[in-house]
C-alpha cells in the first residue's frame, strides 16, 4: 500500500513478512497440503501471499516442512522472490518463527518490523496488515498482537488487558479461570513484532512445557519483562482471521469470499441477478452493465466488458468476453468471444477458440483452436477444430471440420463471404476461397477456388414399391398403399 502524500518520510525499513505454512493439516484427510486447498480460485497461502505483498514488504519468508517441495514449487509459482525457510524437527509456532527470521537475516534484513501471518487464514487483507504495522510502529511497541471480539470466544486464546490497554497475557480456553472465560477478545495468530526483540526472545523460548513445543506466545512475556510495550490491535471483520483446518471450515471460507467478491462486482456496476447461485473467482474483471444470470461460474482470468450479458447455466474459465457479447448456457475455457458476439446455447468452447465481433457460435457447436473472423456465423450442431474462417461466413448446420487422420491434427481454413452448405465434412488440410459456395452433404476434400461452388453429387435412385415388398405388414407399408389407391 503505497503512503499518501502527508505521511513523513523515514529512513526505517517497509515491514517483512514471515508467513507460516509448515502444518500438516491432518484434519483436512487430503494428499494435497492443506494451504494448497483453493477457495475462489486461489489457495490459501495464495491468498496469503497475495495480501503480504500488498504491503510492498521489504521481504517475504514462507516456513515449510510439511511436503516441502511440493510447497516450495507452489510458492515459488506464486511468489518467486519469497524466501524459503526451512522448520527443522523441533515443534511449534515459536521454532516457526525462528526459521522464518534466519531466512530474512540471510536476505539482509536485520531490523525495522516483521509481521507475522498464517497460510491458512486467506481472507486476511493487505490493509489489515497495514493498519498493524502502522499501529505497531507508531505506538512503539515490541509486540502487537492482532485481535477480534466475538460474542463467545470458545476454544480461543483470551486476551488479557491491563488497565492501560496493554497486553497482559494470553490465557488458552482450557487455562482460562470462569472470568477469564468471560473476555470476548481472542488472540487472531498474526503479530508484528521489532525483529531485535523477536530474536532475544526467541533465543529464551524453550520447549519446557506439556507439548514439548516452543510457542510463539512465550515471546510476549518475555517481551514485557524486558521492558517492552506489548499491545493489541482489533480487527473488525472477523472473517479475516478465520482459519481453514477441515474442509467444512474452507467451504465456509470460500462461501464468504464469494459473497464479498460478488458484492463487489454488483457495487462496481454489474447486475448478479442471483448471487447465490453465482460463484466468481476474485481474479475476474467484471466491467459496468455486465449482466450475469443465475448458475454462473466465472473463474480464473475471466474477463467481462462492459454491456456483456453471461449465462444462465454457464461456465467460463480464462475466457474474455468482449464489450456487449452474450454468452447462453455455454462451458468454455481460455477463449475469445468478440465485441457483439453470440455464443449459445449449449455451445462448448474449448481452448484456442477466438470468435471476432458481432460473430456467432450457435446451439449445440462445439470449437477448438479455432480462428472465427468478425460477423462469420457457425450457428448450429457442428464442430469446429483446427480451423480459421474469415469475416462474413457462414458455416451450414451439422457441419464437422475432420481435423485428425488417426496420427496428426491438420488445420482448414475458410475464407470471408464464404456460404457453406448444411452438413459438410471439411477433410483437413484444405482450404476454402473467398466468396465460395457449397451444396448441402458436400464432403470437401481438395481446396474450393474463390467463388467456386462445392459440391458432392450422387444420382438419387427411387426403387418403386420397395416398402411394400419388404416391409409387408407395416404400418409404413399400410401408408403407401392407400397414398397409392
Amino acid at each position: 500500500m503505497p503512503r499518501s502524500e502527508e505521511s513523513p518520510v523515514s529512513d526505517s525499513p517497509r515491514p517483512s513478512v514471515i508467513v507460516l505454512a509448515a502444518g500438516a493439516g491432518t484434519r483436512m484427510k487430503s494428499e494435497k497440503p492443506k494451504i494448497m486447498h483453493e477457495i475462489g480460485g486461489r489457495s490459501m497461502v495464495g491468498h496469503a501471499l497475495r495480501a503480504a505483498e500488498g504491503l510492498s514488504p521489504e521481504k517475504i519468508a514462507v516456513v515449510v516442512r510439511h511436503q516441502r517441495d511440493r510447497v516450495v514449487e507452489h510458492i515459488s509459482r506464486l511468489a518467486p522472490h519469497a524466501a524459503i525457510a526451512d522448520q527443522d524437527e523441533v515443534p511449534g509456532t515459536g521454532r516457526a518463527v525462528q526459521a522464518g527470521l534466519e531466512a530474512l537475516e540471510r536476505e539482509g534484513v536485520t531490523r525495522g518490523t516483521v509481521l507475522v501471518t498464517s497460510g491458512d487464514v486467506p481472507l486476511m487483507t493487505s490493509e489489515s496488515l497495514q493498519r498493524l504495522a502502522e499501529d505497531h510502529e507508531s505506538a512503539g511497541n515490541a509486540v502487537t498482537v492482532l485481535t477480534a471480539v466475538v460474542p463467545d470466544a470458545t476454544g480461543y486464546g483470551r486476551i488479557v488487558r491491563g488497565e492501560g490497554g496493554e497486553v497482559l497475557a494470553i490465557v488458552e480456553h482450557k487455562d482460562a479461570t470462569e472470568e477469564q472465560r468471560a473476555i470476548r477478545e481472542f488472540n487472531a495468530g498474526v503479530y508484528a513484532f521489532d525483529i531485535e526483540v523477536l530474536k532475544d526472545a526467541l533465543s529464551q523460548v524453550t520447549t519446557d512445557n506439556a507439548q514439548g513445543e516452543m510457542y510463539l506466545t512465550d515471546v510476549l512475556g518475555i517481551a514485557r519483562s524486558a521492558g517492552g510495550r506489548v499491545a493489541a490491535s482489533v480487527v473488525e471483520d472477523v472473517w479475516q482471521v478465520e482459519g481453514a483446518n477441515d474442509r467444512v471450515q474452507l467451504a465456509a471460507l470460500g462461501k464468504e469470499l464469494n459473497r464479498r467478491t460478488v458484492e463487489r462486482a454488483m457495487r462496481g456496476g454489474a447486475t448478479v441477478v442471483d448471487p447465490d447461485t453465482t460463484w466468481i473467482d476474485d481474479s475476474v474483471v467484471i466491467g459496468q452493465d455486465v449482466t450475469i444470470l443465475p448458475n454462473t461460474q466465472l473463474h480464473g482470468a475471466t474477463e467481462i466488458a462492459s454491456g456483456a450479458s453471461v449465462g444462465p447455466d454457464t461456465t467460463l474459465t480464462d475466457v474474455v468476453v468482449g464489450e456487449g457479447a452474450s454468452v447462453v448456457r455455454t462451458h468454455g475455457s481460455e477463449s475469445r468471444i468478440g465485441a457483439g458476439a453470440s455464443v449459445g446455447p449449449f455451445a462448448y468452447l474449448r481452448p484456442g477458440t477466438s470468435l471476432g465481433e458481432k460473430g456467432k457460435i450457435g446451439t449445440f457447436v462445439e470449437t477448438k483452436n479455432a480462428e472465427i473472423g468478425s460477423g462469420s456465423k457457425v450457428p448450429h450442431l457442428s464442430y469446429v477444430g483446427d480451423a480459421t474462417i474469415g469475416e462474413g461466413s457462414n458455416i451450414g448446420a451439422a457441419s464437422v471440420f475432420v481435423n485428425y487422420d488417426g496420427v496428426k491434427k491438420h488445420r482448414t481454413v475458410i475464407g470471408s463471404h464464404v456460404r457453406m452448405g448444411s452438413d459438410n465434412m471439411y477433410v483437413a488440410p484444405v482450404t476454402v476461397g473467398d466468396g465460395a459456395y457449397s451444396g448441402a452433404g458436400t464432403v470437401v476434400r481438395k481446396d474450393v477456388p474463390a467463388g467456386a461452388l462445392a459440391i458432392t453429387v450422387a444420382p438419387q435412385r427411387n426403387i418403386e414399391r420397395w416398402v411394400t415388398e419388404n416391409r409387408p405388414g407395416t404400418a409404413a407399408a399400410e401408408a403407401a398403399e392407400k397414398a397409392s389407391e
